[in-house]
């Protein structure tokens, strides 16, 4: 077995992540459509997944090459306590390598362009 936390997911939560995360990709935020839309099919210069599963969590997008993941927040992530189990899964996260970038559902849809400029950014940086 390789380092990569991603190459596993908890096997006891598995199955319910697992199904999680398909009926996200299906139903995606108009957010996270949009932005899904310009990752895929490397337009980035990197491969991104959507809805991936790392330990007991599921990233929104994430780039293994360069151990980045992007999450999109709605409005509830302000309410403190999502907020403090954000930054529990951000830290368990980088404890694993993964760089954690966040954006607002409102920056995608009104600032995409924006938005991919800051994540090809990171993702150079860290090639």
């Amino acid at each position: 077995m390789n380092d990569y936390s991603y190459s596993t997911a908890d096997p006891s939560v598995y199955d319910l992540l697992k199904e999680h995360a398909k009926w996200m990709r299906k139903n995606p935020t108009e957010a996270e459509a949009i932005l899904w839309d310009c990752l895929k099919r490397k337009a980035l210069g990197q491969s991104f997944r959507r809805q991936h599963i790392i330990g007991q969590y599921i990233a929104d997008f994430i780039c293994l090459s360069a151990k980045v993941i992007v999450e999109l927040d709605g409005g509830y992530h302000h309410f403190p306590e999502v907020q403090d189990s954000d930054e529990i899964r951000t830290r368990w996260l980088q404890s694993k390598g993964f760089l954690v970038i966040r954006f607002s559902n409102d920056e995608v849809i009104s600032n995409t362009n924006e938005v991919l400029k800051r994540i090809k950014v990171i993702i150079d940086e860290r090639k």
